[in-house]
Parts: C-alpha cells; sequence; structure tokens
C-alpha cells in the first residue's frame, strides 16, 4: 500500500512495525550505548522539559485538573533526574531478547527449547503521565520492540519534547526515530483509530484511570494487558509491630497520594483495633486525611463518614482512606477478595505462619509483608522503569520491565525426523 493511501495513524503505526526490524540485529552492547545516551540527553533537556511541562500544568489548572491528576503531570528536576536514573537501571539489566531454556529431548530425538522474542510493536495509552514517555521508550528499545505513545492532552507538550529527546537519541546513533512514536494529537477519534491497527500493533497498554481502561478494553481489536485501579490494603494483624504498621500506614497513604500504590484501605484485627486507631486517628488527623470507616471502628474518628458495606473499595486518589475492623484473618481475606483490585496488597505481622498464609492466600500482582505499598513500583523491585502492572494475567502480572514485553517461542531441532 502506498504511503499516500494511508492516513496518519496507520501510516505512524506502519512506520512503528518497520522500525522494529531493525533492533533484530542489534546487539546487548549497542542498545546500551544508546541507553545512556539517552538518559544523558534527558538531564541536559531538563530545562526545556520543565518549560513544556510548565505549558501543561497551566492548561490543566485553567481546565480544573483534579489534585491527583496535577501530581501525576507535574514535573520536576528530581523526577527528570529519576527518569534518567531509571533508564540507567535499565541499561544493568540483562537483555532478555534471545535468551533461551531447554524443555526437553523427545524418544525420537528432537531438542525442544524456548527463546525470548519481542513482542513486535507495543501501544501505550495514557493519562496525565509524562514520565511514560521515557519510560515505555526505554524499555520497549532495550526489549526489541518499537513503541506507540498515545498520551492525553494534559500531558501533551511534555510527552512531545521528552520524546524528541530520546528520537534525536535514536537518530544520532542511525536508528529510525518511529522506534518511539507519539501520536501527535490527542483527539479521541484518531485513539479509536489507533486501537484498531492490528496489522501493525501487537499489543496495548493502558494506564490511567478506570474509564480509561475500560474504554480501550471495550474498544480494542487488538489484545489489552489491562492495568486497573489500584485499591490497595493494608492489613494490621493481631501479631502486628504496631509502630511498624503506623509507618506502613502513613507512608502508603500519605507520600504520594495520586498513585496506584498509594494505600486506599485499612483492615486491622478487631484484637488490635483500640490500641492501633487511637493513634491512627490522631496521626491521620495531623496530616488532614479524610476518613470513612465501618461502624466499628468509626468510634475512633472525629467527622467521619459511615460506610456500608457496599461502599467500600474506592480508588481515593487523595488524602482519604477507608477503615474496617475485621474479626479474624479469614474476615481481611473476605474484604481484599470483594474490594481489592489485583494491585497490591499489604500485610503488618510478625506471625510468620500467617505471612505466609496471607502471600499464599490472596490474589493480588504483589503481595507485602512488612513492606510499604509504595515498593510496588518497577523501580523499586529492581525492574529498573515499569510500563504498567498488569492487574489480570494475561500474559503478566504485576509490574511489567524487560522480560514482561517478550514472549516466547519454541526452538525445534531434529536430525531428520518425520512423524509416521
Amino acid at each position: 500500500m502506498n504511503n499516500a493511501n494511508l492516513s496518519l495513524i496507520e501510516t505512524l503505526s506502519r512506520d512503528a512495525a518497520i522500525a522494529a526490524q531493525t533492533l533484530a540485529v542489534l546487539d546487548e552492547q549497542t542498545k546500551n550505548i544508546v541507553l545512556q545516551d539517552m538518559a544523558t540527553s534527558l538531564r541536559a533537556s531538563t530545562a526545556e522539559i520543565l518549560a513544556a511541562n510548565q505549558q501543561d500544568l497551566s492548561h490543566a489548572e485553567q481546565n480544573n485538573l483534579g489534585s491527583a491528576m496535577l501530581d501525576r503531570l507535574l514535573l520536576t528536576p528530581e523526577r527528570i533526574e529519576g527518569m534518567a536514573q531509571g533508564i540507567e537501571t535499565i541499561v544493568s539489566l540483562p537483555d532478555p531478547v534471545g535468551i533461551t531454556r531447554d524443555l526437553s529431548e523427545r524418544p525420537n530425538g528432537i531438542k525442544i527449547r524456548k527463546m525470548r522474542i519481542p513482542l513486535g510493536v507495543v501501544c501505550m495509552i495514557y493519562e496525565a503521565r509524562p514520565n511514560v514517555t521515557a519510560d515505555a521508550g526505554a524499555l520497549c528499545f532495550k526489549s526489541g520492540n518499537a513503541v506507540v505513545l498515545r498520551g492525553g492532552k494534559e500531558a501533551l507538550q511534555s510527552s512531545l519534547v521528552i520524546a524528541k529527546v530520546l528520537q534525536d537519541v535514536l537518530q544520532k546513533h542511525k536508528l529510525p526515530k518511529a522506534l518511539i512514536t507519539v501520536i501527535p494529537d490527542p483527539d479521541r477519534g484518531l485513539m479509536m483509530e489507533l486501537m484498531q491497527q492490528r496489522a501493525y500493533i501487537d499489543v496495548i497498554i493502558p494506564r490511567g484511570g478506570e474509564g480509561l481502561i475500560n474504554f480501550v478494553t471495550d474498544n480494542s481489536k487488538i489484545p489489552v494487558i489491562q492495568h486497573f485501579k489500584g485499591v490497595c490494603h493494608l492489613y494490621v494483624d493481631k501479631d502486628a509491630d504496631l509502630d511498624n504498621a503506623m509507618a506502613l500506614l502513613l507512608n502508603g497513604k500519605t507520600q504520594r497520594t495520586g498513585v496506584c500504590n498509594a494505600l486506599e484501605g485499612l483492615i486491622v484485627h478487631q484484637d488490635v483495633a483500640e490500641a492501633f486507631l487511637l493513634k491512627a486517628a490522631v496521626e491521620l488527623a495531623s496530616q488532614k486525611v479524610k476518613i470513612n470507616a465501618c461502624s466499628r471502628a468509626a468510634k475512633y474518628f472525629t467527622g467521619c463518614t459511615v460506610l456500608d458495606d457496599s461502599e467500600f473499595g474506592q480508588e481515593y486518589l487523595d488524602l482519604e482512606i477507608a477503615i474496617r475492623i475485621v474479626d479474624d484473618f479469614d474476615h481481611a481475606i473476605d474484604h481484599i477478595r470483594a474490594f481489592g483490585s489485583h494491585h497490591t496488597e499489604v500485610i503488618s505481622t510478625k506471625n510468620d505462619a500467617t505471612a505466609m498464609r496471607f502471600q499464599r492466600t490472596v490474589d493480588a500482582s504483589v503481595v507485602m509483608v512488612n513492606a510499604s505499598s509504595r515498593f510496588s513500583d518497577g523501580g523499586e523491585l529492581g525492574l529498573g522503569a515499569e510500563i504498567g502492572i498488569a492487574t489480570s494475567k494475561l500474559h503478566a502480572y504485576g509490574p511489567m520491565g524487560l522480560e514482561s514485553l517478550t514472549a516466547e517461542k519454541y526452538l525445534v531441532n531434529g536430525t531428520g525426523q518425520v512423524r509416521s
């Protein structure tokens, strides 16, 4: 098909698919040289990136964007440095592409292995998260994939500048800039067209609010790796160290509220409820956290909202939390099963058997014992950066790093065997 007959979206998608083929011949050392150059260039372009981000922030404030979205949108010198360091961590990680593992040798003598291969072209659809542009670009490049990025209008100027920094590095190394493609127009009609490009795009990963995830899932003709809302809980067990539990609560809820690994729910065993919640009431009030609680927990808080059972499970993305007292461990698990989002769940306990049971029982992509939910992050878990946190199990579950951006194909070697 002649490019003259293609729409903008078809052209960009096709160019990305063609560009992806160039990565097949790049060795790990070359990839790492390019990635290190990207990190260096991001640092050198801090002023330009911040100027573009200020345009986005001004526009967002004029449109009364919520505080959680503004926090996701905001870039600072420290956050740009964090993006650069994330890329450098990716440099230090082994390239998964080409890694093989032996499976078996069949009775007829054929030998079977599996080898990791890129997915091909990854499409990211995201909202006010300009850091995704750098994270996704670097992760996809190292794992041998081209990436098509469709950010929301809120972060458009920031994303375009970050992408240009990375594209300039690609071109400096004689690589096609289409390896990292940004859709320059946030029009929703173009997003709909993008989700139909199954001839060129292999997988779509949406990052944003539940409405965006559902929209992409419902309308895409391309397989979708879902990243639903982050309703994360801390369960304070009867055998918890209450000082440690308080530190986990405050860090998980108040350090940064507009992120998907922030705590949205607190579950407390009835045996320690009074001792813990009397302290929690003081600490959370000092941080101006709005309290929503079950009728049993409400008596420990002044001016809280009493919740019915059906009202739990909200993703507040703000200084707000839901609190419930439970009878026992099983009651806590039932609450998480009913209201969790398969993202991250945390237990505070000194009982090793209870901790092991919690980790084996809870269905979440990350299950933590005595550690803050804020560690549920690709960088903190040693992945460098992450392209998303998959809350469905096809084909990845949890923070998606390099290996999650590959698949495996079978390699079968014989000496002339034929099937009888």
